[in-house]
């Protein structure tokens, strides 16, 4: 009974899409013409708006596998699962969010934070440094490069230093709104 309440309120908490909820405050519903979470807000309504959604987004992961932590701590896979779902797919808004980045670091931060903090890490350093040497043969953008590191480097921290199941069940969830949104773009006119 424990799990499925973990699952059920982590879903919910996924489903308060920050970045729509401070949309709607606004007057004007970032659905359908951008995505919800921190780079739609950003080039929607700001810097300091993006910060914000940013924060709220990253907070519900927390507060999911916080709550796992205490009641189910061997399953806290599940609420990364669900407040990540919850984000991509809220029942409160038409099943359509984000793209789960933000809930996936809060979740990470409580589940395995030395984990998140090397993937993180990873990336940031990688990104200036592919920047200076090898963008410019390659042509690829620096953020897939240093995601393709990494990911695997995070992979391998979390077999180390735990959240393995966290960083999967994060990691599917967004796999698959990364496969729908690929399907069916959010912009003007893509929306019905």
């Amino acid at each position: 009974m424990l799990p499925l309440l973990v699952v059920l309120i982590s879903y919910l908490l996924g489903s308060l899409v920050t970045g729509v909820l401070y949309s709607r405050a606004r007057g004007a519903d970032i659905s359908g013409r951008d995505l919800p979470g921190g780079s739609g807000t950003y080039r929607q309504f700001g810097r300091n708006a993006a910060l914000l959604v940013t924060a709220g987004d990253i907070l519900k992961g927390v507060l999911a596998v916080a709550l796992a932590r205490t009641l189910t701590p061997e399953l806290t896979w599940l609420a990364t699962l669900a407040v990540v779902l919850g984000h991509c797919y809220p029942v409160f808004f038409r099943f359509q969010g984000g793209a789960g980045i933000a809930p996936l670091l809060g979740a990470l931060l409580v589940a395995a934070p030395l984990t998140l903090l090397g993937a993180l890490g990873t990336g940031l350093i990688l990104i200036p440094l592919y920047r200076a040497t090898l963008q410019s043969r390659l042509k690829l953008n620096a953020v897939p490069f240093a995601t393709a590191v990494a990911v695997p480097v995070g992979l391998l921290l979390s077999l180390r230093c735990g959240g393995l199941g966290d960083l999967l069940a994060g990691g599917a969830a967004m796999t698959l709104r990364a496969v729908h949104l690929l399907a069916f773009p959010v912009g003007p006119g893509d929306r019905a």
